[in-house]
Formats: structure tokens, C-alpha cells, sequence
């Protein structure tokens, strides 16, 4: 099953807590609701383990994709769309990293 990992810190203006708050309440729904999604996890990041460094990226997202075609499809529906100008006020350069999973 395909997944997408995007790494990102939010932008210098971009409030945390505003941030958090629409993921929890618009993102989230948003993106689990689409047919082409098994799962899909918004990860606050911590510390480097074993060590007091911080993570080099705040926020994790884990797309977990169950069809690719009906995947972007779903992006050019109207609700991703407008979740997408929302997420890119909040994101400061977001990686989108296409993984594949290679557990039997």
C-alpha cells in the first residue's frame, strides 16, 4: 500500500494552536473521508531520541493510499483543494515523500 510522509514546520507567522485546531477539526475529517484513503495521521514531533535536539521537521502527515488513480482523483476535488490553500498558509515548504511499504 502506498503512502505519502510530508515533513514540514509551519511557517515563522503560523500559530500552532491554529494550526492544530483546523487539522483536528477540517484536515483530518477532510482527508479520512476520501474512498482513495485507508488512514491518515497528523504526528506532532519531538525530540531527536536519545538525545535534546529537536526534530528538524515540526509536523508529520502519514497518507495512507489505498488506490492511486481514484488518490489523485480525490486531489482535485473541491474540499482538498480549498484543505490545500489552507495547509500551504500554515506549511513552510512541505517534502511530500512517496513510500512504498515492503512489510509482508
Amino acid at each position: 500500500m502506498p503512502t505519502v510522509l510530508v515533513l514540514f514546520n509551519l511557517k515563522a507567522n503560523a500559530s500552532v494552536t491554529d494550526f492544530e485546531h483546523w487539522a483536528k477539526s477540517k484536515d483530518i475529517p477532510t482527508v479520512k473521508s476520501l474512498g482513495s484513503i485507508n488512514d491518515f495521521r497528523v504526528l506532532k514531533l519531538g525530540m531527536i531520541l536519545g538525545s535534546d535536539k529537536p526534530a528538524p521537521y515540526q509536523y508529520a502527515e502519514l497518507i495512507e493510499i489505498n488506490n492511486m488513480e481514484a488518490f489523485f482523483a480525490d486531489l482535485g476535488s473541491e474540499a482538498v483543494q480549498a484543505g490545500a490553500k489552507q495547509f500551504n498558509e500554515f506549511a513552510d515548504s512541505p517534502l511530500f515523500i512517496l513510500a512504498d511499504d515492503i512489510n509482508p
